[in-house]
């Protein structure tokens, strides 16, 4: 039996409306990979955002839709390995919104944004990473140290280069539950995957932009008799320009007699 026949037709119209609105214009940094034949669980690709010990790496996570979904929150899961106060080391997600605040009419952007905005501003306060926690709050230079060996190390290599403008939209959704524990489910860190989403309009808009900037020729250098010539005739140019300061000087002496 097919996983969509889990789901009732209804919410799998829906499914299929939303990813398609988030294939054809993505959120900032977020690229969904959509399986048509299993909408149980959606995967995205959140590029680190910029500024943040998660730049330049990309991080593959994972919705699972319970059967009663969208009554239900779905569970969140990086499954890229990740050094973060808020990511368990099993991968799941402390985040409110898919916890004591979801809401059916959220859709999933606005889960995938709250995602990626805890990369930018995470809560060490209601940690599930304990170490990183305690070091975001003790020492942030050691913990952007491991963050970024983490991301070194385990994150997936963009294969174009990230915008430098942070997330469009606002922070301020971002909610973390501070009486979040980890349960006993497992959710085991695959290593990297190749990226196979499809690159979107708006990525492959962005590579031909990229393709299409014809670098300007440089300015060809002058070579060392070509310096000295353009010397000496500036040289020349000044000493004129003085001697004919001197003689009309002399002209206007000459009036006065």
């Amino acid at each position: 039996m097919a996983a969509n026949e889990n789901l009732p037709p209804n919410i799998i119209k829906q499914l299929s409306k939303e990813l398609k609105n988030l294939n054809d214009s993505p959120p900032e940094g977020i690229n969904v990979v959509v399986n048509d034949d299993d909408f149980s669980a959606i995967f995205a690709d959140i590029e680190g955002p910029v500024g943040t010990p998660y730049e330049n790496g990309i991080f593959r996570m994972k919705l699972i839709l319970s059967p009663d979904f969208p009554q239900s929150p779905p569970r969140g899961y990086f499954m890229t390995r990740i050094f973060h106060p808020n990511i368990a080391t099993n991968g799941e997600i402390c985040v409110n919104t898919l916890k004591k605040d979801w809401n059916p009419s959220l859709g999933l952007r606005h889960v995938l944004i709250v995602v990626r905005c805890l990369l930018i501003e995470p809560f060490p306060e209601s940690a599930l990473n304990e170490q990183a926690g305690k070091m975001l709050l003790e020492d942030y230079d050691e913990y952007a140290r491991h963050a970024r060996l983490y991301t070194g190390i385990h994150a997936i290599k963009p294969k174009y280069k990230q915008k430098t403008g942070a997330i469009s939209e606002s922070t301020s959704a971002l909610n973390v539950d501070p009486t979040s524990t980890v349960n006993g489910d497992k959710a085991p860190f695959l290593s990297p995957p190749p990226s196979t989403a499809p690159l979107t309009p708006k990525v492959l808009g962005s590579v031909a932009q990229d393709q299409n900037v014809i670098a300007a020729p440089a300015a060809k250098s002058l070579g060392p008799p070509a310096a000295q010539k353009k010397g000496r005739a500036a040289m020349g140019a000044a000493k004129a320009q003085a001697d004919k300061k001197k003689i009309d000087a002399r002209k206007r002496s000459l009036k006065r007699l």
